[in-house]
């Protein structure tokens, strides 16, 4: 049974961090690239990282350039995302996503984890 499980969310003051995990299982977690998308009530699912199937290459969004460091490690089945310098306008439903680097089609969806940042 394929399952991303997201954690690490809460409530964060502006300005502090938190590091968010999406454990892998039911699939070969190696062969495929991860990604982190986050939500807000009203507007689309926004894509915030991504990182490669062996952890080489990684992207950001400019809104969170600089902040947020994505990361894996495949001997853990686990991705990563370190949010730094929070803002309150990070705050959102944070979710994992899995896409296989040969089957695009084979994609999975985490149930999503909440952060929210309010002094």
């Amino acid at each position: 049974q394929v399952q991303l499980v997201e954690s690490g969310g809460g409530l964060v003051q502006p300005g502090g961090s938190l590091r968010l995990s999406c454990a892998a299982s039911g699939f070969t977690f190696s062969n495929y690239a991860m990604r982190w998308y986050r939500q807000t009530p009203g507007k689309e699912r926004e894509l915030v990282a991504r990182i490669s199937s062996a952890g080489g290459s990684t992207n950001y969004a400019d809104s969170v350039k600089g902040r947020f460091t994505i990361s894996r490690d495949n001997a853990k089945n686990t991705v990563y995302l370190q949010m730094n310098s929070l803002k309150p306008e990070d705050t959102a439903v944070y979710y994992c996503y899995a896409q296989n680097v040969v089957l695009a089609a084979l994609n999975y969806w985490g149930q999503g984890t909440q952060v929210t940042v309010s002094s």
